[in-house]
């Protein structure tokens, strides 16, 4: 259930705080006459923002004035449920919600340790933005002192942290100061793993202080998911601590904790302990640590910023190591069979590609083997299947195999080395040269194009399924006789499958009808047409996949 009832502890600027009770189910703050609490504030809107009660308790809303109304550090962009110890910012005025006297309200988080309480939990972005606020009209001389000596010690802190210093020098440099200021017996700083779970990153004790080191799951998810700083006065007397008798047996009565609050949320937190008799936190103690922490947090996270940077540029260094790898199993020349042109081209999306094409001569130089694969997936584990099956097919080709068993076995041998999700569509081609026949499987890939000096167009479409599919499958294979002019047009789904601002894709047909309409031009002009085209085509939108084109092309008489 809500707060029933509510008292706002109001702090005008340039005057003496006090206690308004809320009553009735709605109260108008502004500096109108007319609202219910007027604040003379000359910088708050006449009606600022609305508290209403509902059945699960009080809400808070804005009302669109000039200056935005905070709760717990953020824009009210929405009406928000209201718990005690919340603190609300109109222009320079703070309301803080408390219980309202005599109602028995309770909470988790108090707005002051009274002697009989056990612990203590606030918004650790209220407390920063607190203790950056000073108004010499308030204060008194001691107040302004320990504000002064606050300032200047967060001063020194942010520049020594401003140097160039590893995470350890971090956490070390805020246990000196922690041990300094606030004089603990021990203290631990816990940091968030990939995982999301919390490690000790750093811990700090006295001579002679024996035994586990502080540590609670309840406590962390009420400091890290709650992003609040906690002050525990007596661990005996809290429930968290019920279940840790080491920890009472220990002597620790006292502890104070802080998240690490970094724009991207709270990646750890340090918590600060002490038995009774030698030290008790108090409420300063605790603004001085989330103080100390929100400092530390920004170190850190330029640090994971840093780091990041550093292992996407060695990322970047293995990638184009892996490109020249992989560009060296590409053909730098490919072999010109007598009597035709071969030309070959690959472009992939990423850094590395998942497309490989080949032609290898044979038979004392009667046979002319292409291969034009494309596996499944992108990127680096692509490229490394890509590596496999270029090795893997060298075999059958040298033995003289026809291009459907070329097929069996390269698909036996991916599928006994990957896993089932792994696999890839080829064409094989075996041209004899002195027959003009292509003697060819499609391995489940896109359909070669064979376009006909006589202006035909034929689809060498799909004589069996992938490669590495299944553990045993035989290849179908055809037979297509080259004439004089005529030219085989093979490529990967990254061609047909390039998309325009509106997503339409490039398509089979607009490729069949280009190769069709520039016929007469060789293989390697073809190639540049039709990546002129795709050019053309995508108007500057990024390929999704790789990109890869093997003509072969018969000369003309």
């Amino acid at each position: 259930m809500g707060l029933k009832e509510i008292t706002l502890r109001v702090e005008p600027p340039g005057r003496e705080p006090f206690d308004h009770r809320v009553t009735g189910d709605e109260l108008v703050i502004g500096r109108s006459s007319r609202s219910g609490l007027t604040i003379p504030d000359p910088y708050l809107s006449r009606r600022q923002a609305r508290l209403y009660r509902c059945e699960d308790g009080w809400y808070l809303e804005d009302l669109g004035g000039r200056n935005p109304t905070l709760l717990n550090g953020l824009p009210v962009t929405e009406a928000t449920c209201l718990s005690v110890g919340d603190l609300i910012k109109m222009s320079e005025t703070l309301l803080r919600v408390v219980p309202a006297k005599g109602t028995g309200e309770a909470s988790e988080v108090q707005t002051a340790p009274a002697s009989d309480s056990a612990a203590v939990y606030r918004p650790a972005s209220a407390l920063i933005e607190r203790a950056q606020l000073l108004d010499p009209a308030q204060a008194s001389e001691a107040g302004l002192r320990r504000q002064s000596d606050r300032f200047r010690l967060m001063n020194e802190v942010h520049r020594v942290l401003a140097r160039h210093i590893s995470l350890e020098e971090v956490l070390k440099l805020i246990l000196d100061r922690v041990f300094a200021e606030l004089i603990p017996e021990e203290a631990v700083i816990f940091l968030k793993d990939s995982r999301g779970e919390f490690y000790r990153a750093a811990t700090r004790r006295l001579p002679g202080v024996s035994g586990d080191f502080l540590y609670s799951r309840s406590l962390v998810r009420e400091v890290t998911e709650k992003q609040l700083a906690a002050l525990v006065l007596d661990t005996s007397r809290d429930e968290r601590f019920a279940a840790a008798p080491s920890i009472v047996a220990s002597g620790v009565r006292s502890l104070v904790a802080a998240p690490l609050l970094d724009p991207d949320g709270c990646p750890g937190m340090i918590v600060l302990s002490s038995r009774a008799n030698i030290r008790q936190f108090s409420e300063d103690d605790m603004e001085l640590l989330v103080s100390l922490a929100s400092v530390a947090a920004l170190r850190l996270r330029s640090i994971a910023l840093a780091e990041d940077v550093a292992r996407r540029r060695g990322l970047e260094k293995e990638l184009e190591l892996a490109r020249a790898i992989q560009m060296g199993l590409l053909p730098e020349n490919l072999p010109q069979p007598a009597g035709y042109e071969l030309a070959g081209f690959n472009a992939p999306s990423r850094a590395v590609s998942g497309d490989l094409y080949k032609a290898e001569l044979r038979r004392e130089d009667r046979e002319c083997v292409l291969l034009l694969a494309d596996v499944s997936g992108k990127g680096m584990s692509a490229a490394l299947l890509t590596a496999s099956l270029e090795a893997l097919s060298v075999g059958p080709i040298e033995v003289g195999l026809p291009p459907d068993e070329i097929c069996a076995k390269l698909s036996r041998r991916l599928y006994a080395r990957t896993s089932a999700e792994r696999y890839a569509t080829a064409f094989v081609g075996v041209l004899d040269i002195a027959s003009h026949t292509l003697r060819y499987a499609n391995a489940g890939h896109n359909p070669a194009l064979r376009v006909g000096a006589d202006g035909t167009v034929a689809q060498l479409g799909a004589t069996g399924v992938p490669i590495g599919l299944l553990p045993m499958i035989d290849y179908a294979a055809e037979e297509l006789p080259l004439g004089p002019g005529d030219t085989v047009v093979m490529y990967t789904d990254g061609v047909t499958e390039a998309a325009d601002p509106q997503g339409a894709e490039y398509g089979l047909e607009r490729l069949q009808e280009l190769v069709l309409r520039r016929s007469a031009s060789s293989a390697e002009e073809l190639i540049e047409i039709v990546e002129q085209d795709l050019e053309s085509f995508v108007r500057g939108v990024p390929y999704a996949d790789d990109r890869t084109l093997l003509v072969l092309r018969r000369k003309p008489a």
